[in-house]
C-alpha cells in the first residue's frame, strides 16, 4: 500500500529554500501548457535525467506566472513521491508570451 505524498506548508516561492530531490540535474521540458489561455505557461512537464520520461511536474494554479505546486515522481511509476507547495527549488524559465503555445 503506497503512502500519500506529503504536502508541505504554503510558502512564498521567492523566499522559499525548500527543495525537492529529482532524478537528475537536467531540465528537459517535455511539455508546456497554457491551460487558461492567458498567454502564460501554467503547466511544465520536465525530464530531469535525460531518459525521455517526465519526473517533475510544476503548476501555476492561480495564473500569476509563478509555480504554486511542484510534484516529483522519483521512480516514474505515475504516483507523485513528493508534493511541495511552491517552486520546489527548480523554477522554470519563463518564455515571452509571443513564443508560448
Amino acid at each position: 500500500m503506497s503512502q500519500a505524498p506529503e504536502i508541505l506548508p504554503s510558502t512564498d516561492p521567492a523566499e522559499s529554500t525548500e527543495t525537492v530531490d529529482t532524478r537528475g540535474d537536467e531540465r528537459i521540458e517535455l511539455l508546456r501548457a497554457d491551460t487558461n489561455n492567458d498567454g502564460r505557461t501554467d503547466v511544465w512537464v520536465v525530464d530531469t535525467d535525460g531518459d525521455g520520461k517526465a519526473d517533475l511536474f510544476q503548476f501555476d494554479t492561480d495564473g500569476d506566472g509563478k509555480v504554486d505546486v511542484t510534484m516529483v515522481d522519483l521512480n516514474e511509476d505515475g504516483t507523485p513521491d513528493e508534493v511541495v507547495d511552491g517552486d520546489g527549488g527548480l523554477p522554470p524559465e519563463q518564455l515571452p508570451p509571443t513564443v508560448q503555445v
